[in-house]
């Protein structure tokens, strides 16, 4: 059997050794590896390109779907926000996470202008008007006209995506 925490240890480890961060993800069905990642954010100068995005986008074209409701998705350490929401998307079984912040906070560190490892995810619970980041919002009519012309366009239903039965 497979030991699939320590495949996705390995994968950070060696993405390390070649100039990546120390993030990795692996996702399983079936006791089979469907897709793998390391982060390839700095090796690509895409800030997106975290291991997690990267896995989930591989494993939902192999699937084509946009749901891995039947997946396993191994993780190097507890995902960020943007990694936390693509794995709530994606709706798989189960995540499993090798390591906490608090745990790897000692050794790694992200200099974000807005991000801070100890204070990031206490800015989504702030009003978006008082978060870091600089935000201002600007109603439009015409933005909601979009979401108007997309039910339309799907009968009326209200409903973006039916997530399959296990």
């Amino acid at each position: 059997m497979t030991d699939f925490a320590q495949r996705t240890i390995d994968l950070a480890r060696r993405n390390v050794a070649e100039g990546g961060r120390p993030f990795a993800t692996v996702i399983v069905n079936d006791g089979e590896v469907l897709a793998e990642s390391a982060n390839q954010a700095a090796q690509t100068n895409d800030p997106t390109a975290h291991a997690e995005i990267l896995a989930i986008r591989e494993a939902c074209r192999k699937l084509g779907t946009e749901h891995l409701v039947d997946s396993t998705i191994y993780v190097l350490a507890h995902p960020c926000p943007m990694c936390l929401g693509s794995l709530y998307y994606c709706s798989p079984r189960e995540v499993v996470f090798l390591t906490t912040r608090e745990a790897y906070a000692p050794y790694y560190l992200d200099d974000r202008k807005y991000f801070e490892l100890a204070t990031f995810y206490d800015e989504f619970a702030k009003s978006w008007e008082r978060r870091r980041l600089p935000m201002r919002y600007e109603p439009r009519d015409a933005a909601v006209g979009v979401y108007r012309f997309w039910n339309e366009r799907n009968g009326g239903r209200r409903t973006s995506t039916v997530v399959p039965a296990r």
